[in-house]
């Protein structure tokens, strides 16, 4: 999965679903209606805990 990117479906500033990929910086992406670039990071899952 290193190579993948994490795809968002809606900018998290305006809401808007215009969104390109960007080069720089690595795995960015840009909203074509705020021109904001950002980058979406997966960090990983969360488990519940089980009681014994």
């Amino acid at each position: 999965m290193s190579g993948e990117r994490a795809t968002p479906f809606y900018c998290p500033y305006c809401g808007d679903e215009d969104l390109r990929p960007e080069e720089e910086p690595h795995g960015a992406w840009l909203c074509g209606s705020c021109r904001r670039v950002f980058s979406v990071k997966f960090v990983g899952l969360a488990l519940p805990e089980v009681a014994k």
